[in-house]
């Protein structure tokens, strides 16, 4: 995997928002790093085609639509290559498309969006797969799908022939297995004999509708979504809540069915869950968005995770990435594409989030009003570190809305020293507000919280594991209007003192591989 700028290699025990700044290390040095990948799949084209309805057919009770306007975007493996595009990727693609008008299309889209198609096969005959959406009103009627099916033993053939070369020189190589027809055969099997002895450097990532067949590869990620991951636990999940505990709890069957060091579950509104083979579990939670004529979010979640893991950056840092891009273009209508201008817009809008006291009172009432469990923690938050995150996480889980108040930078001063806070109190209002689990930030000046909770008297306040209820002066607080206090987990030799020691002295450096 490539080395980020100034020779900061990132270990998975490490975060690079723990020294820069998610806001100011991503993406645009992503971008800059521009990891070399090869998408190899079933590569199709999806229209999205509007009108309006003012009659219904004469020969059923069916509207009739009279289509105003037309639109297309690449789909399946296209669609993952263009947003690694779009992130600063150097992209191509191996896959296959007829000579026909929707192959063309294709092509044209591919190629505008600077992904290299000298590998995508143009077959004489071949019915390019597309999946053409019809909708009016913003309500989606129906889709049709025309299927490449009978690909040419030829076209396969060639295609599998210039897989050792495509992959020389490659950061990461993505297959994008969606049935249709491709990767089966020759194709797999020379596929899977390339990738046999591949460096341990180059980055493999499975997103396949049954991922079972690449197990024998040992992928580094397999990415199926929630249904997928049914089908792989032969159990259908609830329509309800609950489907990340499921995940977690059949973590290993997850891992022994893909083969993959890690496999990360896409929940669509629920997030998504990070289950490496070893270490901790880590989840995303996905920004609410009302619902929109969308496709694609997991092909974009897909595509900013593998730039970030080729770019060397930690899993739950990559994860935490993906997470904001697919929120990005599932507010979007139709098939859509996350850039690094969007990464950026996005990250920088959390830039001032921070709410004061009443702001945050009244967004914390209509949250109650629905029926949502509030819970709040606090603390100062100046290099965030694993032990951080891993804490916010389990603290989101114990409610619905978490809130993370953060000590003003006279606080900090107070409990820290002169030489603290490293972060001013609006860098860290950012990171911390850039993390999926976390829903407001507040920051307070008093000598402790105490003040602020009993003026949102949330369901549950939570503190790390470092303390005990009876060390707590808020406990009091708390249990006077009857809510509950937490204490979570407390991850050892993880200190923001002692990542600072690193960054200044280089105490407790990460030694450098031997050669």
């Amino acid at each position: 995997m490539t080395t980020p700028p100034d020779g900061q290699n990132t270990p998975d025990g490490g975060n690079l928002a723990e020294q820069r700044g998610l806001e100011e290390w991503l993406p645009r040095r992503l971008s800059a790093i521009g990891p070399a990948v090869t998408v190899i799949g079933d590569a199709m084209l999806d229209g999205w085609w509007s009108g309006t309805i003012e009659r219904l057919c004469r020969e059923a009770p069916a509207p009739v639509v009279d289509i105003g306007q037309r639109s297309f975007a690449p789909g399946g493996a296209a669609n993952t290559a263009v947003n690694l595009a779009a992130l600063g990727a150097q992209v191509r693609l191996v896959g296959v498309v007829g000579c026909d008008g929707a192959g063309a299309e294709l092509l044209r889209q591919l190629e505008a969006a600077g992904v290299d198609t000298a590998h995508v096969g143009r077959v004489p005959g071949l019915t390019t797969t597309t999946k053409t959406r019809i909708s009016s009103g913003g309500q989606l009627l129906l889709r049709f799908d025309e299927v490449a099916a009978g690909i040419p033993v030829a076209a396969l053939t060639a295609s599998a022939m210039s897989l050792p070369d495509v992959l020389r020189n490659q950061d990461a190589v993505v297959i994008c297995d969606y049935g249709a027809g491709f990767l089966g055969g020759q194709v797999k099997s020379t596929l899977l004999a390339a990738l046999a002895g591949r460096p341990a450097s180059l980055l493999t990532v499975v997103d396949a509708h049954d991922p079972r067949p690449w197990a024998a590869l040992s992928p580094d990620l397999a990415t199926p979504n929630a249904p997928e991951a049914a089908e792989l636990l032969g159990l259908k999940f609830s329509a309800s809540a609950g489907r990340p505990a499921v995940v977690v709890g059949h973590r290993q069957e997850l891992l022994d069915a893909t083969g993959a060091a890690a496999v990360v579950v896409t929940l669509d509104r629920e997030g998504s869950i990070l289950l490496p083979a070893s270490g901790d579990v880590h989840r995303t939670w996905a920004k609410p968005v009302a619902e929109k004529q969308a496709s694609g979010a997991g092909d974009t979640f897909v595509a900013a995770l593998t730039l970030a893991r080729a770019a060397s950056l930690p899993l739950t840092t990559s994860v935490d990435l993906a997470q904001a891009a697919a929120d990005i273009v599932v507010r979007r209508a139709g098939t859509s594409v996350c850039s690094t201008e969007d990464l950026c817009r996005h990250l920088a809008s959390f830039a001032d989030t921070a709410l004061d006291a009443g702001e945050l009172t009244r967004q914390i009432s209509r949250h109650r009003a629905a029926g949502q469990r509030i819970v709040l923690t606090n603390g100062c938050f100046d290099v965030l570190h694993r032990g951080h995150t891993r804490y916010l996480n389990q603290a989101k889980q114990l409610g619905d809305i978490l809130v993370v108040a953060l000590n003003s930078d006279d606080s900090v001063r107070a409990l820290k020293g002169q030489d603290r806070p490293i972060n001013t109190v609006a860098d860290r209002a950012a990171v911390v507000a850039a993390l999926s689990c976390v829903d407001y930030v507040t920051v307070f000046d008093t000598p402790t919280p105490v003040p602020l909770i009993e003026e949102l008297r949330p369901e549950i306040y939570a503190k790390g594991g470092d303390y005990s209820p009876e060390m707590l002066i808020e406990s009091q607080a708390v249990e006077r209007y009857g809510g509950t206090v937490a204490i979570l987990d407390y991850v050892a030799d993880v200190s923001t003192t002692a990542v600072v020691k690193r960054i200044r002295h280089g105490e407790g450096a990460v030694p450098a591989e031997s050669p």
